[in-house]
């Protein structure tokens, strides 16, 4: 039997919250680098992914041991087919999000939200992508796992991770080459990047951090001895920063440094924080989810696809030809709290939608991907 683990929930709830907050910064205020958002996308979606692989991890790796004195895995995971697993994804991923994006943008637009973005969608999308790449990539070394296939596998990620960037700050780019392009049926060129749009390969650099997540599962224990050390943490935590103040460039390699490095400090940094004030004696925790801070995060992160395909619903866009006069009124240091203040509230909406939804175990289970009762 498999059971939620505590500080993994309040992580993903924590994240969720991020995404809201760096949405409001972007589709309602116009602009994705105020309030610190340009430091938090280093790690916010680096942590989902992370996240998501850590959790996958066990379904296609059967028993994953465990750390004596502490449940910090979920339980072990029967060993189950690849078709199993895809169709299982499918209907917990993609269903309910062609729902909520046909809602969100009825035909005839609909029918032009299949590009790499999904309509803002696209998260769903290329975690349903992740699952299917990481198995394909585990079958050939089913039946003798070992450190060699993780480096082979790493490798693999990183070809897949590094061509997917170049392909991410080359994409518009690419796509006003395309648009002066008469396409047929029989232009390669048209065709694969229709295709490539179809598949989000625009968002594939963020694979690595799914493919880390299973390795942090799989050798936990070896993970545990830098994300459990303080002074590690500290210093990781210190480089970030440092990295984050990098500034943007043309300069592939530096680019790519900055996203992949500073993504996968800052994820071990929030794990590592997440997981000490989940486990730490020092610590006291109220199981109630109205009296301790990490309870609401841990139930926000029971909830985080139900948010995901409803907050774009709840998002305050009506501030967006106001956003000039807004961001002029209010100091620069200040503006988290207010822009954090309207995630709050449609987090508070989207969990509001979702109880009521969910007061119906069909639309549960096809809209939400609860288990059936």
């Amino acid at each position: 039997m498999s059971k939620r683990i505590g500080y993994i929930d309040a992580m993903r709830g924590f994240t969720m919250i991020l995404v809201v907050y760096s949405h409001v910064c972007g589709f309602c205020l116009g602009d994705r680098q105020i309030a610190l958002n340009d430091v938090l996308f280093l790690f916010r979606l680096p942590c989902f992914f992370f996240i998501s692989g850590w959790l996958f991890a066990g379904t296609v790796m059967g028993t994953v041991p465990r750390v004596s004195s502490e449940a910090d895995y979920a339980g072990t995971v029967p060993h189950v087919t690849f078709w199993s697993i895809i169709k299982k994804k499918f209907m917990v991923q993609i269903v309910p999000t062609l729902f909520f994006l046909f809602l969100l943008s009825p035909p005839p637009t609909f029918f032009h939200q299949f590009g790499a973005f999904k309509g803002g969608y696209w998260f769903t999308f290329a975690l349903f992508y992740f699952f299917a790449i990481y198995m394909l990539m585990a079958w050939p070394f089913r039946h003798r796992q070992s450190t060699k296939s993780d480096v082979v596998m790493l490798l693999l990620t990183l070809v897949i991770s590094m061509s997917a960037y170049w392909y991410d700050i080359n994409y518009h780019r690419l796509q006003l080459s395309i648009g002066n392009v008469q396409c047929s049926t029989f232009n390669v060129q048209c065709s694969m990047f229709n295709v490539l749009g179809l598949l989000s390969y625009v968002v594939w650099r963020y694979y690595l951090f799914f493919f880390l997540g299973t390795l942090a599962r799989k050798y936990f224990p070896q993970f545990l001895k830098i994300a459990g050390n303080g002074k590690i943490v500290a210093c990781l935590a210190i480089i970030f920063l440092a990295i984050s103040q990098i500034p943007q460039s043309n300069i592939f390699l530096r680019e790519y440094f900055k996203f992949s490095v500073g993504g996968i400090l800052g994820m071990t940094v929030i794990f590592a924080l997440f997981r000490y004030l989940y486990t730490s004696p020092r610590l006291s925790h109220d199981s109630s989810i109205f009296h301790h801070p990490s309870s609401i995060l841990k139930f926000v992160g029971t909830r985080t696809l139900d948010i995901y395909l409803l907050h774009y619903f709840f998002l305050p866009e009506f501030l967006l030809p106001h956003a000039n006069r807004l961001l002029a009124t209010i100091p620069f240091w200040l503006l988290p709290l207010p822009i954090l203040f309207a995630a709050f509230i449609v987090v508070a909406l989207c969990l509001l939608t979702s109880y009521i939804i969910r007061l119906s175990p069909f639309l549960a289970h096809y809209l939400f991907g609860a288990k059936k009762k």
